[in-house]
């Protein structure tokens, strides 16, 4: 398990013993997810493409982008074009964070109000579906058949 020591919202979540509010401790803060979104989607590595797509405070983008490579979702590589400027690499743990944009995305779409994107599978350009499976049978699962149970034992840490 990943663990941080900067609590990022402000608050841990007190009481809340949840992967979800952990979760939340790392990639909610406001812009994050959009930064996210622009490394993940449009392939952006430097400081001056998420400057300039998302109009973000300089102070800001900074601090998300610091706080993003603490808890791990990126890592920093020296551009040696430019000396004293970094880029910004999206590493496993950061790249596993495509299927959460997708279905916010997806989310967005049908409950807000369709946005400019769709996504489509690459080979064949049709869009793609985000669904929850049975880990044992391979079964696609309706969301009324998701329960919740407590774990029987934890996982190490």
């Amino acid at each position: 398990m990943h663990e941080t020591g900067r609590r990022m919202l402000g608050r841990m979540y007190e009481g809340q013993d949840c992967a979800a509010a952990r979760a939340l401790e790392l990639v909610g803060e406001r812009w994050s997810l959009l930064i996210l979104r622009d490394a993940l989607f449009r392939h952006f590595t430097r400081y001056s493409q998420f400057q300039s797509s998302l109009a973000i405070a300089p102070n800001i983008l900074a601090k998300r982008l610091n706080t993003l490579v603490e808890a791990g979702i990126f890592r920093t590589h020296a551009l040696e074009s430019r000396p004293g400027h970094q880029e910004y690499l999206l590493t496993e743990m950061g790249q596993s964070l495509k299927p959460v944009i997708v279905s916010l995305t997806r989310w967005g779409d049908q409950w807000i109000g369709p946005g400019p994107v769709e996504f489509v599978h690459q080979q064949c350009d049709t869009e793609v579906e985000h669904e929850i499976q049975c880990a044992a049978c391979g079964d696609d699962v309706d969301l009324a058949d998701v329960q919740v149970r407590l774990r029987s034992r934890q996982p190490a840490e």
